[in-house]
């Protein structure tokens, strides 16, 4: 049996490593939206490109940076997991696996922490 403080570490690890890295989709994302110019973003829902791209800034940057450090962990999880659906099985639908792989790892990365929480190593917990 594992004991708490591998499975607090085990959770930070998981936390701040996918968030981090999920945070090199969503920075690139926010830029582009305060940026100049028309907002040209892919519209796999049909709400337009600016909605998509602000519902998108927000899984991608503001809620990766609440799982980040632990706030609001598990509902901030959600709109990740709900974009990476998005992007896996609409976006992505008639590409090969290898085209939606990474929202696949993402999917599975926020919705254990979803499920499983921040672990003690997060504001939650303190």
């Amino acid at each position: 049996m594992k004991s708490s403080l591998q499975n607090d570490i085990g959770l930070a690890i998981l936390r701040i490593g996918g968030s981090g890295l999920l945070l090199t989709h969503g920075i690139p994302k926010l830029q582009r939206l305060f940026g100049e110019g028309p907002i040209e973003c892919a519209d796999p829902i049909g709400i337009g490109a600016a909605p998509t791209l602000f519902l998108a800034v927000f899984a991608e940057f503001l809620c990766a940076v609440l799982v980040l450090i632990g706030f609001k962990t598990r509902w901030a999880a959600a709109p990740i997991v709900v974009t990476m659906l998005v992007a896996a099985l609409i976006q992505h639908a008639a590409d090969p696996i290898g085209a939606k792989e990474k929202s696949l790892l993402f999917l599975i990365i926020f919705l254990a922490i979803m499920l499983l929480g921040p672990g003690s190593y997060s504001v939650d917990k303190k």
